[in-house]
């Protein structure tokens, strides 16, 4: 079943992601359209607009045994080897270095194909496609969320409420982000610590997890690598991430949802962990590699207009009045304004040696509610607390 959207929303929605995202396409481009056949509405429009700019288009089109296409998809966690994990095609290399700018429309028809995969197999298939990983964010990239009936399915939604949520938010215009996310991107960039308190709700217990903000370069995100969008984020030192906390909103990982989180963090390394549901799945992702045991990410969700809490990342971490931590890879512009440069590479190299950045084959996002009714109580920069309003972060 495929989700009904106007062509005129498909064409307003190609324009901001090629546009806005991508600063525009001109003709020495090569951009590749990455996403499954179920997403084929969006990729034509799009593949359509870059030739008519004298560009050229790159499809993708990901098989549906494929979590987001990487190197490999669950046939091969399933039935492969290491050694045939390791032994990645070279024209795969050429393809991701020969092009420009990079679009990945989300969206699966069946996540079912690529959830509960072997353990070792999976984090190897990870760790083998993290240099391609590099290469796709060193250049322009942005990604966005086609609905489909799965995705639905997963919400308990039909698919046609599922794609007005989706689609009333995709088209909102990023620019009204700015003003939105100005104040809290200020008052973080002054701080130095940030301090997150949430409660276990199966224990009555409070729990604070703080962690070192100082120096960091503080992001705001108004659709220029995720559409929609809406949060500001950093990278803290991962050596200093001490406490707990509880993540009450969903994850969806692999075709999994995990529900329930609870870490305990010690001198920057996760030392206990659990989930009230599908804790073998948080399992998976803890024990990938030693920077998956650590914290890359802070942030805080903007977008006003997004009050559904849909599981997907994409959305349930842009939800105004939310906090996501990340498990796993820090993000190398949060230290460094050029970490492209040669200079740059350096000095990123040189702070992962001392543990600051965090690098894994892993960047997942977990989520806490901090509205009404959610497992989050408060949220300090440098002691000074900020407030969740209607569905928007403020400062007291």
């Amino acid at each position: 079943m495929q989700a009904k959207i106007k062509q005129e929303d498909l064409e307003k929605w190609a324009d901001y992601l090629l546009d806005h995202s991508l600063g525009g396409i001109q003709e020495d481009d090569v951009v590749m359209l990455k996403g499954e056949y179920i997403t084929w509405p969006l990729i034509q429009v799009l593949k359509t607009k870059i030739i008519q700019a004298g560009a050229v288009p790159d499809v993708f089109l990901v098989e549906p045994d494929n979590d987001r296409g990487q190197i490999w998809g669950a046939a091969m966690a399933k039935h492969g080897s290491m050694e045939q994990i390791n032994r990645v095609p070279d024209w795969f290399k050429d393809r991701y270095e020969n092009m420009t700018k990079y679009i990945e429309i989300l969206g699966a028809e069946s996540p079912d194909l690529f959830a509960n995969l072997p353990d070792k197999k999976s984090a190897a298939i990870k760790k083998a496609d993290m240099p391609f990983k590099e290469i796709r964010l060193s250049k322009p990239w942005v990604l966005t969320l086609y609905p489909t009936k799965a995705f639905a399915d997963m919400e308990n939604m039909s698919l046609e409420e599922y794609t007005d949520v989706v689609m009333s938010t995709t088209l909102t215009d990023p620019n009204k982000l700015e003003a939105d996310e100005q104040p809290i991107y200020e008052v973080m960039n002054e701080s130095d610590t940030i301090t997150i308190e949430t409660v276990r709700p199966e224990e009555e217990r409070d729990l604070k997890l703080s962690m070192s903000i100082k120096d960091r370069n503080i992001i705001k995100c108004t659709g220029k690598n995720n559409f929609p969008d809406g949060e500001v984020f950093t990278s803290p030192d991962a050596n200093t991430v001490e406490g707990e906390i509880f993540v009450d909103l969903p994850v969806f990982f692999n075709g999994v949802n995990i529900r329930g989180i609870y870490l305990k963090i010690e001198d920057g390394r996760i030392v206990d962990y659990d989930a009230q549901e599908n804790a073998d799945t948080l399992r998976t992702i803890i024990e990938t590699d030693k920077g998956s045991h650590r914290i890359g990410e802070v942030a805080l969700g903007m977008n006003k207009g997004l009050q559904t809490a849909l599981k997907h990342p994409l959305f349930v971490e842009k939800v105004g009045g939310t906090l996501h931590i990340a498990i796993g890879e820090s993000y190398p512009e949060c230290y460094i304004d050029d970490p492209n440069s040669e200079e740059g590479k350096q000095k990123i190299e040189e702070l992962k040696d001392e543990g600051i950045v965090n690098s894994s084959a892993q960047h997942v996002d977990i989520v806490v509610d901090f509205r009404e009714g959610g497992a989050g109580k408060s949220v300090k920069l440098d002691g000074r607390e900020i407030t969740s309003t209607n569905n928007i972060w403020k400062v007291d």
